[in-house]
């Protein structure tokens, strides 16, 4: 039976002022650390000859000289009570950086150690730019521009990278434009047609190929960062530019249709490296999970660099395919197989790609979420986005449902979204007869007669189960962030709801197996029971 759903506006709803309401605000705009932004250095624009001389080291691949420079400008008089402004280069430059963090020829490819300096140090500036400039002042929304360019396009060329299909691409400029491939044509920018599409890629490396999600995980990781601090900076009188201008909306409007784009946006933050998203999301460029052959590897290429004779060792060399092979982490073609072939204990985390894989996923959907509580009519409200939200994550065996609905999880969240969300998959399941509120605050009187003694709506084992793990995290959240007070009404509650889900989950056989979910056996349901009891005991003066 399809429960009613919540109000567009609860999760903006402000609880009461009343001490004795123990409420948790279920408002997801709001930040623990929204009120202790950093404090960002004034900027200035890198002078003429030393641009000149920074482009003319990318042009020649000497990458790492360029970056050296760069750094030692851009800490330069920062030290001081009274900072000076931070140099800063035009976006051009700033998006060859972001490329030169993954690339493969510098990462997973790279012949020699100074290419992997390179890599590392293009990430470390990348992270020295937000610390010191932030994203607005430093052009970043600019420098992070996907080209959209078309496949055919993709494939080779070294065109200039303000070329698009749809005319010069405005950050672009003549003066400014630096001439390697890297900067153009095989830039992370213009090979990528959107974010969603390298997002997609990113967590299938998670899965696929691990050696790739290394620069991948790291590179992703800064760019959550970039969202999270443009986003927040723009909230509080950042720059000239609202929030509509922030770049996860840019990324959010880009590439598809306003009717596909949410689901797109989730199949990517979800992919999984099974035949749907391997297809969806490919790589970003030719070749990249393969490795070099061993007797190509970094000792062949050390090489001595002349620039006097014209000789760059191996910077403006590319790979030919006869010295590639596949990495060992890629033999396998699915996640099952891989699974399968590792001699550990599984890793239930593994499924989803690691730890960090899941993290990252669910930081981008956190900052969904607060985008759809600012900006509705610009991108979507509430109720669809977690609709989009429990159409991914209610489906999850329930090992790894577990683990993403689990608070020490959800901390990526506030609070009160991590409470909303877990209240929105509860009312997906629980039974007809629980006597639901009207928005989606919590409070101890709340948890008692809405959620705490009531089974769940079937009585499949998973769905039980599942209930009482979305119950237990509104359980934990609220007595970590609010605190619990023991009364007669909460143990009863809780003894109820346990006895309820207990009695009502069945071991119901599937084509699937056990509820479509492996051999569940009511053990996950006991754990969570007990964890429950624990709460609520620790509660008792």
């Amino acid at each position: 039976m399809k429960r009613e759903k919540l109000p567009p506006t609860s999760s903006l709803t402000l609880p009461s002022s009343s001490p004795s309401a123990k409420e948790l605000d279920s408002s997801p705009t709001t930040s623990s650390s929204s009120s202790h932004l950093p404090s960002y250095r004034a900027v200035k624009a890198l002078p003429y000859e030393l641009r000149e001389h920074c482009m003319i080291y990318f042009e020649e691949g000497l990458y790492s000289q360029a970056l050296s420079l760069l750094t030692s400008l851009l800490t330069s008089g920062s030290a001081s009570y009274n900072p000076l402004p931070a140099f800063i280069p035009p976006p051009q430059y700033i998006a060859l950086i972001a490329t030169l963090t993954v690339h493969p020829t510098l990462t997973t490819r790279a012949k020699n150690l100074d290419q992997i300096q390179a890599a590392n140090l293009a990430l470390s500036y990348l992270r020295l730019v937000l610390r010191h400039a932030g994203p607005v002042h430093s052009s970043l929304n600019e420098a992070f521009t996907f080209t959209s360019l078309s496949p055919s396009s993709r494939r080779g060329g070294s065109g200039r990278r303000g070329t698009t299909g749809e005319g010069v691409n405005p950050i672009a400029d003549d003066n400014e434009s630096i001439d390697t491939v890297l900067a153009n044509m095989g830039s992370l920018w213009a090979r990528a047609e959107e974010f969603w599409q390298v997002v997609g890629w990113c967590f299938k490396c998670s899965i696929l190929h691990k050696r790739r999600w290394e620069r991948w995980n790291a590179w992703l990781t800064y760019m959550l960062d970039v969202l999270e601090a443009d986003w927040d900076a723009r909230g509080h009188g950042e720059g000239d530019e609202t929030r509509e201008k922030s770049l996860i909306m840019k990324y959010i409007n880009s590439g598809v249709t306003t009717a596909g784009r949410q689901r797109k946006i989730l199949r990517a933050i979800f992919a999984d490296g099974r035949t749907k998203s391997v297809a969806e999301f490919s790589e970003i460029w030719q070749n990249e999970t393969k490795e070099l052959k061993k007797d190509t590897d970094v000792k062949k290429a050390e090489k001595k660099i002349d620039i006097e004779a014209n000789d760059y060792g191996d910077y403006m060399q590319d790979e030919d395919d006869e010295d590639l092979e596949d990495s060992p982490d890629d033999l396998s073609s699915s996640p099952e197989q891989i699974s399968q072939s590792r001699d550990s204990i599984p890793n239930v985390a593994d499924d989803l790609g690691g730890m960090d894989s899941i993290k990252l996923r669910l930081r981008l959907l956190s900052l969904l979420s607060k985008v759809s509580a600012v900006l509705p009519d610009e991108f979507t409200d509430l109720n669809t986005l977690y609709d989009n939200f429990l159409e991914h994550i209610r489906p999850l065996p329930i090992p790894l449902f577990f683990l993403i609905i689990s608070p020490s999880t959800l901390r990526v969240f506030t609070p009160a979204a991590a409470s909303s969300l877990a209240q929105y998959i509860l009312r997906s399941l629980i039974a007809a007869s629980a006597p639901l509120p009207l928005n989606d605050n919590i409070s101890q009187d709340i948890l008692d007669h809405s959620y705490l003694p009531y089974a769940a709506n079937t009585s499949s084992i998973v769905d039980n189960t599942k209930v009482s793990l979305c119950v237990e995290t509104l359980l934990r959240l609220l007595d970590y962030h609010v605190g619990l007070a023991w009364t007669p009404d909460l143990q009863a509650a809780a003894e109820a709801g346990i006895k309820a889900r207990t009695a009502k989950a069945k071991q119901t056989r599937t084509k699937r197996g056990i509820d479509g979910d492996g051999n569940c056996d009511g053990t996950w349901l006991a754990a969570s029971a007990e964890r429950i009891r624990t709460v609520v005991g620790m509660a008792r003066p």
